[in-house]
């Protein structure tokens, strides 16, 4: 797939991530945080809790779901650009947790399933 149609499908894909959550009841703070270590792809609150948000978008069920893609890696890099994102705002302690939203769309676009996972996974403190 080329880079450009992952990167709208990926686009689509926090987008929807961020209107599910936010119908949910969650406030979305951030969308996109970028630093050269990566990238948080959407900040929340879901009550006190600060949620840290990976979405991975996928065109198709087919393979493996798209959460698996988080993989210890992925979520020891996560946990270092939450850390960097605490410190940055000056947010001290805060109740935190990783959590991972699926998106499956169709060809055209349209979202055909989300799939949110609370509490994902826990990275080692920081």
């Amino acid at each position: 797939m080329p880079t450009d149609t992952r990167r709208a499908t990926g686009i689509r894909g926090e987008e929807e991530a961020a209107r599910f959550l936010a119908r949910c009841g969650y406030a979305i703070l951030d969308k996109n945080v970028r630093t050269r270590a990566g990238e948080i792809d959407l900040v929340a609150k879901e009550g006190k809790t600060l949620v840290f948000v990976e979405v991975k978008t996928r065109k198709d069920l087919a393979g493996d779901p798209p959460e698996a893609a988080v993989n210890t890696r992925k979520q020891n890099r996560l946990g270092k650009l939450a850390h960097g994102y605490l410190k940055l705002r000056r947010l001290g302690e805060v109740p935190c947790r990783f959590d991972v939203v699926a998106v499956i769309v169709n060809d055209e676009g349209g979202v055909k399933a989300i799939r949110h996972i609370p509490n994902a996974f826990s990275v080692a403190a920081w």
